[in-house]
């Protein structure tokens, strides 16, 4: 299979698509938290509880609501490519570890802690040529 085999000098573009493609999603779901201000943000923060640290939640939650929205963004873009990935990779840990903690089981956490394998693996992966970081 020519075609097939081809695509493996196509290693650049996959990166492309999986940044465009998980960074829009992530956009998606993060800008709701980002302008639903400190009481969304005070909600979203209480997760970090799971991890032992209950002071000032709504600082919390607006960062977890910045990474998702302007981390999603630059991950997308491919800027500040290995920082971004691990701030997303951390905040859905406390994703997966709040929906854990709620008893949604693996089920309801699996999609977040997924996430974070991915942006782990991309940490050592890079960004691509197509990227901001690389021009």
């Amino acid at each position: 299979m020519a075609i097939l085999s081809s695509l493996s000098k196509q290693k650049d573009l996959g990166l492309l698509i999986l940044r465009v493609g998980v960074g829009a999603f992530m956009i998606l779901h993060g800008l709701p938290k980002l302008t639903g201000g400190p009481d969304v943000w005070n909600g979203v923060g209480k997760s970090m509880g799971n991890l032992g640290v209950t002071f000032i939640p709504a600082f919390w939650g607006f960062m977890a609501a910045v990474t998702e929205t302007i981390g999603g963004l630059f991950f997308l873009m491919g800027l500040w490519y290995r920082p971004v990935c691990i701030l997303l990779a951390f905040t859905m840990l406390v994703a997966g570890a709040k929906h854990l903690s709620a008893g949604d089981g693996w089920g309801g956490a699996s999609h977040a802690l997924e996430l974070m394998f991915v942006y782990i693996g991309l940490i050592f992966i890079g960004p691509g040529s197509y990227s901001v970081d690389k021009k």
